[in-house]
């Protein structure tokens, strides 16, 4: 089943696990997914930004992809290709959408600088891997240095009719949604969907902007699929509550150069990886991180009994 603009709610990005030598831990992988579908999400997205996908071989990559794939069932599966290269990002999206892979996102090099290459890019992106093939455009200017304007999207959009959502990581970004659900509502930009990412960091009022839920890896995607939940049902209030329990965490974890290690450490202490093991290159988390996170979730666990691990 392919990606389409209807799709809601939670996607997490899927960290890849690795056990301590740096071998992929298949148990874990089918641990994780398991997860995922037993505490409602939607979707899930693997070899993401924080996925570790550069440190991967192709033959790994594509191994990774169709077990998740495998695991996943019913629930469609959005694969990372980005490459520095038409060529490696052609022959990964061949090979997954072969296994079963909903579609695949797709990020910005960070050498566009123009809203010609920018929209011009993303042209040649779906010449090469088929229009047929659903895309995630990737919006995180944080990362990849790539501004794109409220109407730069609307380019890509209307131009390109295999771009079927947005994984909004601007920041700031919620006038950024504005304008998008504004163009859908006055008939300049078909609708797509919107998931957004940073952490989470902002998923409380991104909801309230026109975003239909999020595609981020915060280490308990399981209150990120409550506060969708909750939004959905009306229950704003109770969202915020949940959400601003869950924010210091979400802020520490947010970290550039440790996000992933502090990510990878919770995951291990709730069960879902065996080992908080990241691929070298990696910078292990030190005794006085690890001190601070512990404190993090003792805190959390007063209003979220899942933090009491």
């Amino acid at each position: 089943m392919k990606l389409t603009t209807d799709a809601r709610g939670v996607f997490p990005i899927a960290p890849t696990p690795f056990h301590d030598d740096g071998a992929i831990d298949n148990s874990s992988i089918d641990k994780l997914i398991d997860f995922y579908l037993g505490c409602g999400a939607t979707g899930v997205t693997v070899l993401g930004q924080l996925g570790e996908a550069p440190k991967l071989e192709h033959a790994e990559s594509v191994a990774i992809a169709a077990q998740v794939i495998r695991r996943a069932g019913a629930m469609p599966v959005v694969v990372g290709v980005s490459a520095p290269g038409f060529a490696a990002m052609r022959a990964l999206t061949r090979e997954v959408m072969e296994r079963g892979a909903a579609g695949v996102m797709i990020a910005p090099p960070n050498t566009l600088r123009t809203d010609d290459q920018i929209v011009g890019y993303y042209r040649q992106a779906s010449e090469a891997i088929g229009a047929d093939v659903p895309f995630v455009l990737q919006d995180y200017p944080l990362t990849f240095s790539v501004q794109m304007t409220p109407s730069v999207v609307r380019r890509i959009v209307t131009e390109i009719d295999s771009c079927v959502m947005l994984k909004h990581e601007d920041w700031p970004g919620l006038e950024k949604i504005t304008a998008l659900r504004g163009f859908e509502r006055d008939g300049s930009m078909r609708r797509i969907s919107i998931l957004c990412g940073n952490g989470g960091l902002f998923l409380d009022y991104e909801m309230q902007r026109g975003a239909d839920g999020a595609n981020t890896g915060y280490c308990f995607p399981d209150m990120l699929c409550d506060v969708v939940r909750l939004h959905g049902a009306g229950q704003v209030e109770q969202a915020h509550d949940l959400f601003d329990a869950h924010l210091p965490l979400i802020r520490y974890e947010q970290q550039p150069g440790v996000g992933l290690a502090v990510r990878k450490y919770v995951m291990m202490k709730r069960g879902l990886l065996a080992s908080a093991a990241q691929r070298k290159p990696a910078a292990p988390l030190t005794k006085s991180t690890q001190r601070e996170v512990d404190h993090l979730l003792r805190r959390l666990a007063r209003h979220d009994r899942r933090a009491e691990l």
